[in-house]
């Protein structure tokens, strides 16, 4: 286990080792940020503001990060909070102890018990920890591997994971309710494990329920049948810090179950307990949700995870490959991440898939292989349709030309054909936010983000609309 001076130690080499390389501004930039934190991959520091941040951000954490990386052998997240009265700048008082990476450095067999379980597969929970806290979540309920340190940050899912990292209390503000949206297989219920792995890890004795829509539902529907209402209420509105609620979505036309839900998150939220949920919807779009819990759900923040783009993706499968022991080439793992683009859960899966047969033929992962593996899979299939190609199909439809989609011309008619070609590009493609941004002229992804939402609604509401999209979807179902 890495102690508080160990990880000070870690970050002070890291930060002498960023220092050397732009000896000329790092005083400037660095008398404006402070070092919080460091534990379970997630680095936590303040910036005197905004502008410092992203200076820091963009300038100097790329090289800080993978040096903490090489000394503790964490994929490194970072954590900010703005704080403009800081108390102990960097810059101010750096202690340059040397020490080796080895001395920081978890290997499996140095792993800590149960919270950090990364390196370990189902463990036994302590049994101090079950007898001081028999209402929460025991560590074999957990997946020890889904911790803040082997999740992977990128574009698609940062504002997510900020949120999640505050509401485990490592800084930040801390919303509540946390409503995590996204599709199947992106990380929803990998960083709601994260955040009980972290509260378990600083608070032992926390009360934490982590159920599922449908086995909230099924206890619900058990206490009722057997006369034990008390029992369920004091379990979930009493007995609980933290309320962790996997694919809410399921709640949908339970009338009954959605009553008693309203009423615990009531009493949970009255007491600033933590409630975090998780949905594949947007509140908003929740079919057969009662119009209260829609409007409780959207009281703190609305965090959603988008599908990874092609850096994120090949950060995931290098991070996989480390923790699993499997030699991936370079040109293999890009090769990997430009195939398989719907989710992270499918990503891992296809690595997995990968080495065992590797390991059952005695051949090596490699580009040849990995090409005649996917190849013959079914399920995936290379991208054989790319944005230029639906950026080109709506330029002849509509008459412009292709500049005009990468422009900054508002005028109506380019900023609609603009529009149509991201909704096509997200629909068909399961393009990031990020990346259709890059691909259109370098726009921001929530300008994305309005984009196909609009569309979205305006293919209800408006025929004319309907009839362009279906056009352009029969030409692109026939390759044209």
């Amino acid at each position: 286990m890495i102690s508080k001076t160990q990880t000070r130690q870690a970050f002070e080499e890291a930060v002498a080792f960023t220092r050397g390389l732009s000896p000329a501004t790092f005083d400037t930039w660095f008398s404006g940020v402070q070092f919080d934190d460091l534990t379970d991959g997630v680095l936590s520091l303040r910036a005197a503001n905004e502008f410092v941040q992203e200076w820091v951000d963009n300038n100097f954490l790329p090289t800080l990060t993978e040096r903490l990386r090489e000394l503790t052998g964490h994929s490194i997240q970072v954590a900010w909070v703005l704080d403009g009265q800081l108390t102990a700048p960097i810059a101010s008082g750096i202690q340059r102890t040397p020490i080796r990476p080895r001395s920081v450095m978890l290997r499996p067999s140095d792993a800590p018990p149960p919270t950090d379980g990364d390196q370990g597969r189902a463990m036994t929970p302590r049994p101090s920890l079950v007898r001081s806290a028999p209402h929460c979540v025991s560590i074999v309920d957990l997946n020890p591997k889904q911790t803040f340190a082997s999740f992977v940050v990128g574009p698609s899912n940062q504002l997510a994971h900020a949120a999640a990292v505050a509401a485990a209390g490592g800084g930040g503000r801390r919303y509540n309710p946390l409503f995590i949206c996204g599709g199947t297989g992106l990380g929803k219920t990998h960083l709601m494990q994260a955040i009980a792995h972290r509260m378990l890890s600083e608070k032992p004795t926390a009360r934490i329920v982590y159920v599922s829509a449908e086995r909230f539902t099924n206890e619900f529907i058990h206490s009722i049948q057997h006369q034990k209402m008390d029992e369920f209420r004091a379990r979930y509105r009493s007995q609980c810090d933290l309320l962790l609620v996997d694919d809410i979505q399921f709640l949908a036309g339970r009338e009954q179950t959605q009553e008693e839900f309203f009423h615990t998150f009531n009493a949970l939220h009255g007491q600033d307990r933590q409630i975090i949920v998780t949905s594949d919807k947007y509140p908003q779009n929740l079919e057969r949700m009662e119009e209260r819990l829609v409007s409780r759900f959207s009281w703190g923040l609305v965090a959603d995870i988008q599908v990874p783009e092609l850096e994120t993706r090949v950060a995931i499968l290098r991070h996989k490959a480390g923790l699993e022991g499997i030699d991936l080439d370079d040109d293999v793992t890009l090769y990997l991440a430009q195939v398989v683009r719907s989710n992270v859960r499918e990503l891992e899966g296809t690595l997995i898939r990968l080495a065992a047969k590797s390991s059952l033929t005695g051949r090596r992962v490699d580009m040849a292989f990995a090409k005649a593996e996917l190849s013959a899979t079914t399920s995936i299939k290379p991208q054989l349709m790319s944005v230029e190609d639906v950026q080109r199909l709506v330029c002849h439809h509509f008459h412009i030309r292709s500049s005009d989609l990468v422009s900054k011309d508002r005028h109506k008619t380019v900023a609609f054909a603009r529009h149509v070609a991201m909704y096509l590009c997200k629909q068909r493609l399961k393009c990031s936010f990020p990346e259709l941004g890059r691909a259109f002229g370098g726009r921001d992804h929530t300008t994305v983000m309005s984009a196909v939402r609009k569309i979205e609604a305006q293919r209800e509401a408006d025929p004319q609309v309907r009839a362009h999209l279906e056009a352009l979807e029969r030409k692109l179902a026939e390759g044209n």
